[in-house]
């Protein structure tokens, strides 16, 4: 049997490295690639992969909103995160989003394929020491919505323009970032970015 990959990565270079990668593979195919989180739901539905393999920094939705909507959608494709973000804080918010495998891209090219063949029947491919160090660290106190909000304000956006991205009224967004501040005891929305980034929960 021929498991059947989606890969979402914006680096058109390291795209096509890690299709040329998998594709030796005998029992690997790719059968799609995207390079943005919008692209990933509507191509997964179209190809109907076994595993989609994808970056959590994404042009759009980021990877882990993505990988959530396929949990959901297509419970018969397995996802696995491949990132050169190891901090702990990142690879807790992929097992909070149901994915079943986690690995750096600097990996060795076999250990990729292997963690694509485990995933693809269920099982969790997660390294070791970056898992417990997840489970230590403090559980976030701010919601995915929040988490969104605060992450988008950390780019420099307006609150007219954060409503704009994510479809909110100004109003909303202010009551959102209000109650981040609150929630993280911080003195203002700076200080609120910096103890989310600190906590590695951005």
């Amino acid at each position: 049997m021929v498991i059947k990959v989606l890969l979402a990565e914006d680096m058109h270079m390291v795209r096509g490295a890690l299709v040329a990668l998998l594709n030796l593979e005998p029992d690997i195919e790719v059968v799609a690639e995207v390079s943005s989180g919008d692209q990933i739901l509507p191509t997964a539905k179209s190809v109907q992969p076994d595993v989609a393999v994808i970056d959590i920094d994404l042009p759009g939705k980021d990877g882990l909103t993505a990988a959530v909507e396929i949990h959901e959608s297509l419970p018969g494709c397995h996802t696995l995160i491949l990132t050169s973000l190891g901090r702990p804080g990142t690879v807790r918010r992929a097992l909070d989003a149901k994915v079943k495998g986690f690995l750096l891209k600097d990996a060795p090219s076999d250990k990729l394929a292997n963690a694509v063949r485990s995933v693809a029947i269920g099982r969790r491919v997660i390294d070791s020491e970056l898992a417990l160090a997840a489970w230590e660290t403090d559980d976030c106190p701010l919601t995915g919505r929040e988490i969104e909000i605060l992450r988008v304000t950390a780019r420099g956006r307006t609150v007219a323009d954060i409503a704009a991205e994510l479809f909110l009224s100004p109003g909303t967004v202010r009551n959102y970032l209000a109650a981040i501040v609150m929630k993280l005891n911080a003195r203002n929305r700076v200080h609120a970015i910096r103890i989310a980034t600190d906590a590695e929960w951005l």
